[in-house]
């Protein structure tokens, strides 16, 4: 089965920052959204996590960047905005 053309594009992007990453520093946002895109919640969460581990100014968005939307719901989410320090 043909993958449709934006889901193509976003696995081509992945595998182009993975192979980047190997060789010099991505950031985690990056890697995450496109997880994100892809409906991948656990790594788009794993690249999340690891922002936060590097203090990346990036978690400090997740209140109000539309992108995360579909990561909201999730008790990971709740969790990780607490331990950013943004109010519930």
């Amino acid at each position: 089965m043909a993958l449709p053309n934006g889901r193509r594009r976003r696995k081509k992007i992945l595998k182009e920052l993975l192979t980047l990453n190997e060789r010099r520093y991505v950031t985690p946002a990056a890697l995450a959204y496109v997880y994100i895109g892809l409906g991948d919640k656990d790594q788009a969460f794993a690249w999340i996590e690891k922002a936060y581990r590097e203090r990346s100014n990036f978690v400090t968005y997740l209140k109000v960047v539309p992108i995360v939307d579909s990561l909201r719901s999730d008790p990971r989410f709740s969790d990780l905005i607490r331990r950013v320090g943004l109010p519930q």
